[in-house]
């Protein structure tokens, strides 16, 4: 618990590594795990981990073309002043980029994009800047690409990459459904204002042209079917992230718009050793004790109260505990029951968190970026809209994971 409040609160701005680095040493140290048992572990999630960098540092150099600048400017042509008009490209938008570059390109480099979107066409951008935060877990249910814990879910399930994505697509919309319609009532009245205002501001409905950042996105295209044949032939999906990344570090150096620190930098090296270490201290933690003690809770089988039950349980503990330590739990619980109840395990850490802060660490740091905007974030307010979205979105998305599960079999 005190390596996740240290993540959670990061006093001074100290990285979350911090605390977790020394606790992994200290439970090795005292005999609470083994040094096999830690370099187990540090093996099944190295190649994770390399992906995660390999995907931060495509998502960056996305950034270094102009990919979200090139959005902002779509979004803003294609809304024309209208504010309901704006929420719907923003879902559309932010649901494509979390599926494709990961919940951290969302919250990092999108959220700043729509509090420009916005300003330019005079809307509140609170109910668009909440779509960010939101769909930044809930739209990261369709590849395995999309979230650090769709990766432990992937590697778990023994899925191939399509049809972890056939499995998870319709539940994917589904949720993504429910929360634009839930945030477009929750927010009517912003939305109506943000009209007004932009109704009668000067100059508004037309927006300068942006260019399109062609090899960004032929690459970035090149790399999901990279994704998708790597899991083909049995080569593990980190090498075509790997060589999407080099491709576009390699131009942008040549064109001198990065530095080799700058995308060192975007490999995020003290988060990625704060995930290794969270592995580890999670592993040690199920093996004295909680592992058994959560293996009552967990519902066996795959029918549908079943999933149900191992969704609301990996909500449930993803707002207990974040949903990164939830997944490293649940996955050796649900695992022998076949893919069905880890992709269960999945909906739930991955649209639970939207009830809390604490639910995930990409929400955390949605947080931190808002405040840098200027914008109050009302507890409250955000726990009355995750109440509204998260139980309905739940549900309907393990119903139609159910329904894929018959339909296209696990």
């Amino acid at each position: 618990m005190v390596v996740l409040a240290w993540a959670v609160v990061r006093p001074w701005g100290w990285p979350e590594a911090v605390v977790a680095v020394p606790a992994a040493g200290l439970l090795i140290g005292s005999g609470a795990s083994t040094l096999g048992s830690a370099r187990a572990e540090a093996e099944r999630l190295g190649p994770v981990i390399g992906f995660l960098a390999a995907v931060l540092v495509l998502a960056q150099l996305c950034d270094t073309e102009g990919v979200f600048r090139a959005c902002g400017a779509w979004m803003a042509r294609a809304a024309t002043g209208r504010p309901y008009t704006l929420l719907g490209w923003v879902f559309a938008t932010a649901s494509v980029i979390t599926a494709v570059l990961s919940l951290d390109a969302t919250v990092v480099l999108l959220t700043p994009v729509v509090f420009a979107t916005a300003a330019r066409l005079g809307a509140r951008p609170k109910p668009h800047v909440y779509a960010c935060a939101h769909l930044s877990n809930t739209a990261s249910l369709l590849l395995p690409v999309s979230n650090l814990t769709n990766l432990l879910a992937f590697a778990a399930s023994g899925l191939s990459f399509t049809r972890f994505a056939a499995l998870m697509a319709v539940a994917w919309v589904v949720a993504i459904g429910v929360e634009y319609v839930v945030l477009r009532r929750f927010f009517g009245r912003d939305l109506a204002a943000g009209a007004v205002q932009a109704a009668g501001a000067p100059g508004t409905q037309v927006q300068e042209a942006s260019e399109a950042p062609v090899f960004a996105l032929v690459t970035v295209a090149c790399t999901l079917g990279g994704f998708v044949l790597a899991s083909a032939l049995g080569v593990n999906p980190v090498w075509a992230a790997l060589a999407g990344a080099v491709v576009l570090t390699g131009r942008a150096l040549a064109q001198r718009r990065t530095t080799v620190v700058t995308v060192a930098r975007a490999t995020a090296m003290p988060f990625l050793a704060f995930v290794l270490a969270l592995g580890i201290v999670v592993r040690a933690v199920i093996d004295n004790g909680l592992g058994r003690a959560l293996a009552h809770l967990v519902p066996s089988g795959t029918g549908l109260p079943a999933l149900l039950g191992i969704a609301a349980l990996a909500a449930v503990l993803a707002n207990v505990i974040n949903n990164l330590p939830a997944v490293l739990v649940l996955l050796p619980l649900t695992t022998p029951s076949g893919p069905g109840a880890v992709l269960a395990v999945l909906l739930g850490v991955n649209i639970g968190p939207n009830l809390t802060y604490a639910g995930s660490l990409a929400t955390l740091l949605w947080r931190r970026i808002v405040h840098e905007h200027d914008t109050d974030v009302d507890l409250g307010e955000f726990t009355r809209l995750g109440l509204l979205t998260v139980p309905a979105a739940l549900v309907l998305a393990v119903g139609a994971l159910w329904a894929a599960l018959h339909t296209i079999g696990g």
